[in-house]
């Protein structure tokens, strides 16, 4: 059964890869109909808080730790950071690049992660260990692998005719030169949400300590974020019809979904894996998720898959292997010290109960 376990955090971040694949195809369809970026993550987490609200209340009742204001500051950092902040540069980096390309920047994570988590001395490796050396060849190639999907584009391995017809009319009117400027503006901002998404990471770890309940600091994150993005709204755009969507049924449920699963179940199971596993093992999962839109993709929305896209993700899978390897390898080295330690200990406290003379 304790073999069984050790597969847990492994399943459930496949499963949380998936639910979000499913979110960035719902998300391209409210982005395409208009949605303010700062409304739609206002709904977002809104659902979630109100959705896990109870939940947290009625599991976390007897083993929720006293809330202090200094972790109180941690999770509106953590909103800031996590939820409101980084959804919106993702959002707005989709805008002026692609969906594709800003999900190419996920594969990112891990290495960053993996980079910050040293600076920051929450990781560490040795490189005279086979484990240690795993892991960071494991980030170079799916580092390797992200720059394959994000610059070489390749030949269509499946076309699309309406696709290719559909982005020659877009792209059209606009000139070569200010797509390129809105490209480079867009990767710069997908790269800065990037560096705040990787920082989440390091900073749940942190969190996982002080206030280890997931389901009510997800709770209390997604609060803080819905309230940061509804002032940055009325600050922006006082209307009241930018709240209401175009597609109200179509929308409204993909709302509903990102909100419920996205921003609600999906943050509590990384919650959950960052305080079993750590930050490097959360983040290293990053990369499926352009792989997993692709293979949705691809059937649902007709999208072109190139050699670009299957070099990259082939790459990026090996590279997560090898990452994941080092760290089970590197865990059960931990274990198996811990092991031996205790039973020392315990060893040398019957060796001294033994040794105490008898009192006649």
């Amino acid at each position: 059964m304790k073999s069984y376990a050790e597969w847990y955090p492994i399943v459930v971040m496949l499963v949380i890869d998936f639910a979000f694949a499913i979110g960035n195809i719902l998300l391209k369809k409210i982005i395409m109909d208009g949605m303010k970026h700062f409304v739609f993550i206002t709904y977002r987490q809104s659902i979630s808080s109100l959705f896990l609200a109870p939940i947290a209340f009625f599991l976390e009742r007897n083993t929720r730790p006293k809330l202090t204001p200094q972790i109180l500051c941690y999770l509106f950092l953590s909103a800031i950071v996590g939820a409101s902040l980084t959804q919106y540069l993702f959002l707005l980096g989709i805008q002026y690049t692609s969906a594709t390309f800003a999900c190419a920047f996920l594969n990112m994570v891990p290495v960053i992660t993996f980079l910050m988590a040293l600076l920051f001395g929450l990781e560490a490796f040795n490189i005279k260990d086979r484990s240690g050396r795993a892991k960071v060849i494991g980030s170079l190639i799916c580092l390797g692998g992200a720059f394959l999907l994000t610059f070489y584009k390749g030949i269509p391995l499946i076309h699309f005719s309406h696709v290719q017809d559909l982005s020659r009319t877009v792209e059209e009117p606009i000139s070569s030169s200010k797509r390129n400027e809105q490209w480079m503006f867009g990767s710069m901002i997908l790269f800065a949400g990037t560096l705040l998404w990787s920082s989440w990471f390091l900073l749940q770890s942190k969190i996982a300590k002080k206030y280890p309940c997931q389901y009510s600091s997800t709770v209390i994150m997604t609060f803080f974020s819905a309230i940061q993005s509804a002032i940055l709204t009325l600050s922006t755009d006082r209307r009241l019809s930018i709240w209401i969507p175009n597609e109200k049924t179509i929308d409204m449920l993909s709302v509903v979904y990102t909100g419920l699963v996205g921003s609600g179940l999906c943050f509590v199971g990384m919650s959950w894996c960052v305080k079993k596993r750590g930050p490097v093992f959360t983040a290293a999962f990053s990369p499926l998720i352009q792989v997993m839109a692709a293979m949705l993709d691809v059937p649902l929305l007709h999208e072109q898959l190139n050699l670009g896209s299957v070099m990259g993700s082939v790459i990026v899978i090996v590279g997560l292997y090898f990452l994941l390897w080092g760290k089970i390898k590197e865990m059960q080295k931990v274990s198996q010290e811990t092991g031996e330690k205790k039973e020392k200990e315990l060893t040398s406290q019957v060796h001294e109960a033994n040794d105490e003379p008898d009192i006649p």
